[in-house]
This record gives structure tokens, C-alpha cells and sequence, in this order.
């Protein structure tokens, strides 16, 4: 599983492949994307749910689907908001980069390095407006880091009512929506 040294694998080089595991293509090097826990799983769908209920018409909502940045950088975040506007979502294998406006990272044990750090700034970079960070907090309720991109400066920053949300999760950014974060757990 060694990169060609000449950059790196590319999304045509890695698409076809069978791998006995999860993966995403980041910086040209196909990584593992470890076994989520119930709570992650939970939690993201709970969050799908919610965010599929009130989008407006010309949004899609998808989770674990690949997103192409480039030949070399095809991250797959927990969920996806995009603009479904001239795309045929039929036969889309990864959604444009250019047509997400919303990235979420549900943080598990294996994936913080990389969804506190190396996926926000990748998707700053890439031109995505929004991205939340759900982590767990106390009593094992999610606590949401809402991040809107500065366009000038071209990195997030945290939301400038309320970056950390705990127990109700409002905001109006990519679209209006509230959400008891403990019902987001409760089975």
C-alpha cells in the first residue's frame, strides 16, 4: 500500500480497488477510516435525519459519501450538504467539491487529529462554507463546533453567536434548524 512516489495515488488509481477496509484519499495516500462506535453512528444518523427534515428543495443530504477535491484528495465526511443543482445525484460516484456547502465530522477515539485538523483545513481550502465538528460531551451528549470559512482569510472560524453549542444546537447557517442535542442520543 505503498504511494507512487511521483505524488501519491489518485482517485482513478484507488476507485476500483477491493481493500478490506473503510477508506478516503487524503494527500494522495489511501487512509484507513477505523471502525465507528455505536455512539458515532448514532449520532450521525440522528443528525442526517434532522438536517433531511428541514433542508430546502435543492439541497441533498448524504452520509459516508466520497467528496473529490482533486486526483489526490477524496475525503469522505460523515456527512455531506450539497447542492444538487445541475447534477444528476443518479450518477454521481463523488460529489463536486464545488457544490458542498455543508461538511459535518462526528469526532471518534481514531479520527480527532484528523477531523480537528487536517479535514477542516482541507475543506476551508477546497471552498466549503460551513463545517461542524459534533464531539461527545458530558454525559455523553454531542456538543456541536459550528465553523463558518472566512472568505478573505480563507480558514474557519468559529461561528460568532455561539461556536460551541451544548444541549440545543441553533443556527441559521447553511439553513435554519434547531436541535435538542440530548435527543439526539435518546433511544
Amino acid at each position: 500500500m505503498y504511494p507512487p512516489a511521483d505524488g501519491g495515488w489518485t482517485w482513478d488509481q484507488v476507485r476500483e480497488l477491493i481493500l478490506p477496509f473503510d477508506w478516503e484519499l487524503l494527500g494522495g495516500k489511501i487512509v484507513v477510516r477505523g471502525a465507528a462506535k455505536w455512539w458515532h453512528n448514532l449520532v450521525r444518523d440522528e443528525l442526517y435525519y434532522r438536517l433531511r427534515s428541514v433542508k430546502p428543495e435543492a439541497f441533498v443530504i448524504t452520509t459516508e459519501q466520497s467528496v473529490i477535491f482533486n486526483d489526490n484528495n477524496v475525503p469522505r465526511p460523515d456527512i455531506v450538504v450539497f447542492d444538487k443543482r445541475g447534477l444528476d445525484v443518479g450518477k454521481v460516484e463523488c460529489i463536486p467539491v464545488e457544490k458542498v456547502v455543508l461538511a459535518i465530522e462526528v469526532v471518534s477515539p481514531g479520527s480527532r487529529t484528523e477531523d480537528r485538523f487536517l479535514k477542516p483545513g482541507m475543506y476551508a481550502q477546497a471552498g466549503i462554507d460551513y463545517y461542524w465538528r459534533v464531539e461527545r460531551g458530558e454525559g455523553n451528549v454531542p456538543e456541536v463546533h459550528e465553523c463558518w470559512r472566512h472568505q478573505e482569510a480563507g480558514f474557519y472560524v468559529p461561528s460568532p453567536d455561539r461556536p460551541t453549542h451544548v444541549g440545543t444546537f441553533k443556527t441559521d447557517a447553511p439553513f435554519p434548524i434547531e436541535i435538542d442535542l440530548r435527543s439526539l442520543i435518546e433511544v
